[in-house]
């Protein structure tokens, strides 16, 4: 029986996966602490939003070392289409289309932040919500895809990374629930 040992790329792509992992959830946590501008004394409205979005190219820049080792190593087929073509992977074709997908939304996200400027305020913000779809759509790839997730250590780090998210979005949804119980109240 031949065991085939795993190649430096693959451990590079598990490990720039779970890397990105908590840079795109700590990208959420601080875009949520933006609109609700929060701050602490200490670090000021515009020191989050700078890391914000700093973070965020960070995590862009591991997901791209992600995709590229994974496509660059042979122990399964992946091509370069399958990491931008949604469900078209003979391999995994639903787990790496959800990664797919989500790479996808996060290139339109860092595409439209770019160019806010020239969009408006209006359609960048209509545009920024694809992060709320395209993080749960990443943590389901690699729930999918991620041999590591049988691990302990992995399983508690996604359900932090889960709770952390849920309870930012609901933080964030409060303000939204709370206008419109008062609008439904309201003559």
């Amino acid at each position: 029986m031949t065991v085939l040992a795993a190649s430096p790329l693959w451990y590079l792509s598990r490990g720039s996966g779970v890397v990105s992992l908590l840079l795109l959830t700590a990208a959420v946590l601080l875009g949520v602490a933006s609109v609700r501008r929060w701050s602490a004394r200490r670090l000021p409205r515009f020191v989050v939003a700078g890391l914000h979005r700093n973070l965020t190219l960070l995590a862009v820049v591991f997901v791209c070392v992600h995709v590229l080792t994974a496509i660059a190593d042979g122990y399964v087929s992946i091509r370069l289409v399958d990491a931008f073509v949604p469900f078209v992977s003979s391999y995994r074709p639903v787990w790496l289309g959800l990664g797919a997908l989500a790479f996808d939304l996060v290139l339109a996200l860092v595409a439209s932040s770019l160019l806010r400027r020239h969009l408006g305020r209006r359609v960048w913000r209509s545009l920024h919500w694809l992060a709320y779809a395209s993080w749960p759509i990443a943590l389901a790839h690699g729930l999918g895809t991620g041999g590591d997730f049988g691990t302990g250590w992995m399983q508690l780090l996604t359900a932090a990374c889960a709770g952390a998210v849920l309870v930012a979005v609901a933080w964030r949804l409060v303000p939204v629930m709370r206008g419109s119980l008062v609008s439904a109240d309201s003559p």
